[in-house]
């Protein structure tokens, strides 16, 4: 779920080797891949970051199996990504670390606590490092059109992502 790959430019900015994978790639450094299905032999990863959707309120694409296109408000999404958990467990070192950038979801009255229902299945397979509040400076979901939109089809501008970081269990 490596999107436009701004964590790809990070890494290599620090001088890190990185893999970036997506179901429908949007530049040459980025591979395609389902996350739930990674190309990867098992325990080969030092760290794995996850930005995914956080439902189908974004189009990202028109690839039939993007998680992107199921709502949050549909068990099978929270399905979905607990088969990228055990992908990320699968493929990650014993005791390294993995991270999950997610958002809630606020609209038409409703109130999905999509960070708190992904940590829940996360606490499966990884043990609760620490979640961080990552607040949303100079977006463009901060602008006057947004707001406009906002109050137009009656939704919250959310501040704010969960940032979970959590550490490979062993037996």
């Amino acid at each position: 779920m490596c999107g436009s790959g701004t964590t790809i430019d990070v890494c290599k900015e620090e001088n890190r080797r990185v893999l970036g994978f997506d179901i429908v790639p949007y530049r040459a450094d980025v591979k395609q891949a389902d996350a739930r299905r990674l190309p990867l032999n098992d325990g080969i990863a030092d760290f794995v970051f996850i930005d995914s959707p956080y439902s189908d309120n974004i189009k990202y694409n028109d690839h039939p199996d993007n998680i992107g296109n199921i709502s949050c408000e549909n068990l099978i999404f929270f399905e979905e990504l607990e088969k990228v958990a055990r992908e990320i467990y699968r493929t990650l070192k014993s005791d390294k670390y993995m991270a999950w950038l997610i958002g809630d979801q606020a609209k038409k009255k409703k109130f999905i606590p999509v960070g708190f229902k992904l940590y829940a299945i996360l606490e499966k397979y990884f043990r609760p490092v620490d979640v961080i509040c990552v607040t949303r400076h100079n977006q463009t979901s901060n602008t006057s059109i947004w707001h406009h939109r906002a109050r137009e089809y009656n939704f919250y501008l959310r501040g704010f992502k969960y940032l979970i970081i959590m550490q490979k269990k062993t037996n």
